[in-house]
């Protein structure tokens, strides 16, 4: 299982020295992917536990003013990046041309995209899931070799769960999954969207989910040594 944690826009420089180290201090099987501010990459200090990061420019080095290159973050020994999350698409107006740029600039510098997907309550409810995330998916992702659709990892983040404690049903996850795999069927699928300690039990029985991407509960280590130990049936 893949465990990714979005710190987001969280945790200044003297918090992160102590969140890190509980963080290293937790029991699990699965891989820990930790995604910090850009201003904690580099203070990063852990062994047992992947650095990720949350954005990257589509431009290599240059005159572009507060963008941060794939080649600097592998520079920084990044190995994952989450790219195309709903709060970037939505606040910064990411295009699905961009993520596409976005991924294509992570995988020349050998940097896993973890890439997120997801539809809104409006068009769930207008039936329109499907058309929405075979968009996503194919937009970014039409000129990826063989090679590069199997080393992604793709982040199915419902942007109505995000954050509210509403979940979809198993069936409702589990069918979106399926659809993903349509496509990408070699690919790694994550769930993201208000998983927690609470609802593990029933999310763990997902035979099609194979880790997770956490914002809120990646601040939270009591909750997610829990999350982890239910997830890992200790």
């Amino acid at each position: 299982m893949i465990i990714a944690l979005n710190n987001k826009s969280n945790l200044g420089k003297e918090d992160f020295y102590v969140y890190q180290e509980r963080i290293g201090d937790i029991e699990k099987n699965s891989q820990i992917i930790l995604c910090p501010t850009l201003l904690n990459i580099n203070l990063f200090d852990l062994e047992n536990v992947s650095l990720g990061a949350q954005n990257v420019s589509t431009q290599d080095p240059g005159a572009y003013t507060g963008e941060v290159s794939a080649k600097d973050l592998k520079a920084s020994e990044v190995s994952y990046c989450i790219v195309g999350h709903s709060e970037r698409r939505t606040y910064q107006r990411e295009t699905l041309e961009e993520v596409h740029d976005k991924v294509k600039k992570l995988f020349e510098y050998d940097i896993t995209p973890i890439l997120c997907i997801g539809e809104t309550k409006e068009e769930r409810e207008q039936g329109l899931v499907g058309q929405v995330l075979k968009e996503e998916i194919e937009t970014a992702t039409y000129d990826l070799t063989e090679e590069q659709k199997s080393r992604l990892i793709i982040a199915y983040e419902p942007i109505w769960s995000i954050g509210t404690g509403i979940i979809p049903t198993l069936e409702q996850i589990d069918e979106v999954l399926r659809f993903i795999k349509t496509f990408l069927p070699n690919t790694t699928l994550l769930y993201g969207g208000s998983a927690n300690e609470k609802n593990i039990d029933m999310l763990k029985q997902s035979p099609l989910i194979e880790g997770y991407l956490l914002g809120g509960l990646s601040l939270k280590p009591e909750e997610l040594q829990i999350f982890i130990n239910k997830l890992e049936n200790k």
